[in-house]
């Protein structure tokens, strides 16, 4: 079972970085260049660079300063949310700064060849256009951020339950027994508890729907040692099974929680069944299994299901689906992958 906690969704930048303002500041005199050199000004283009400096970058400023007054409140908002308040913030600013620049300016007899009106229009569609282009960078950069880090989780995840020391060691104590009565099984399940390490070595890479299944197969075939008759296991797939991109370890920490919170409370066990529905647009995967009691929330199975839901939205997009829910002391787990040619 994945025992390793996620830390609280933060999804804002640490605004106040030096780093951060620093790239803010650059970023803004490019663009200050870029309007200065930008072609039918009639103006000398040197002072045209120095005034756009100056409103470009106390635009800049003041955003990032307001950004980071509020940065506690805003941290635990989702990336977009975020975004849309920033942009509001950096709207709000040029118009002030805009007000401010145009009234000064016009006062030391500064000809500006456009009313206030057009002035202010000009300038927070310019900042509008240039807010939606970083912001996009910055939801692009931040959903990386997210894969990176569910990437690096599952990993940690993985190898810290694939090591939990009973799993390791009654496997090992079983293939020690088995040397003596049955080679060949003793073979077998030495081979399969290496093929659950070297996923999880590879946790953070694609891999596909066969090779899940089979990697599914080797786990359950380690805990029927274990469980004997209190486990009963029931597939039912399709022939042939469609070869469509999953993460690596998708199904088997499923298969892990049914297996911990369910069977091996029961004192009699009982089914996990497995069904594989294939669509022209998707493909189900439906896991159920009994509990001992239905109201049993146990701690770090959530851990697990919002690490694989994570990784699914990331890797395959929003269509794809982990719902779960109980009925009659029946958990049921359903993935829905969606298929190469559909919508994302």
């Amino acid at each position: 079972m994945v025992k390793a906690g996620l830390k609280p969704n933060t999804t804002t930048p640490q605004l106040c970085q030096s780093k951060l303002v620093f790239r803010a500041l650059v970023l803004a005199q490019a663009v200050a260049i870029l309007l200065a050199l930008a072609p039918g000004v009639q103006e000398d283009r040197w002072l045209r660079l120095g005034f756009t400096t100056l409103f470009v970058q106390w635009v800049t400023l003041l955003t990032l300063f307001l950004l980071c007054g509020l940065q506690k409140k805003l941290q635990h908002l989702s990336p977009a949310y975020f975004a849309s308040i920033a942009c509001l913030l950096l709207l709000s600013c040029t118009t002030l700064v805009s007000l401010v620049a145009y009234f000064i300016l016009t006062q030391k007899g500064w000809e500006a060849g456009t009313n206030l009106e057009l002035f202010l229009i000009h300038n927070l569609l310019v900042a509008l256009i240039l807010g939606i282009i970083g912001f996009q960078f910055y939801l692009m950069h931040e959903e990386r951020n997210a894969l990176i880090s569910a990437q690096s989780r599952s990993e940690l995840d993985a190898l810290q339950a694939r090591i939990r020391p009973h799993f390791l060691f009654n496997s090992l104590n079983t293939a020690a027994e088995l040397t003596h009565s049955n080679a060949p099984a003793a073979e077998s399940l030495l081979l399969n508890l290496a093929t659950l390490f070297r996923a999880a070595l590879k946790a953070g890479e694609e891999s596909t729907l066969k090779s899940e299944i089979t990697l599914a197969q080797a786990y359950l075939d380690l805990e029927q040692w274990r469980l004997g008759e209190r486990l009963n296991i029931d597939w039912q797939q399709p022939e042939p099974l469609l070869d469509i991109p999953l993460p690596t370890l998708t199904l088997q920490p499923l298969l892990e929680n049914a297996i911990n919170h369910g069977i091996e409370r029961l004192p009699k066990g009982g089914y996990i069944k497995i069904q594989i529905l294939s669509s022209q647009k998707s493909t189900s995967i439906v896991i159920t299994n009994p509990l001992p009691n239905c109201t049993d929330d146990s701690p770090g199975n959530g851990v697990a299901l919002d690490n694989i839901r994570k990784r699914l939205e990331l890797n395959l997009g929003a269509q794809a689906k982990l719902i779960t829910g109980h009925n009659d002391q029946i958990y049921r787990v359903k993935l829905v992958i969606p298929h190469a040619n559909t919508d994302r």
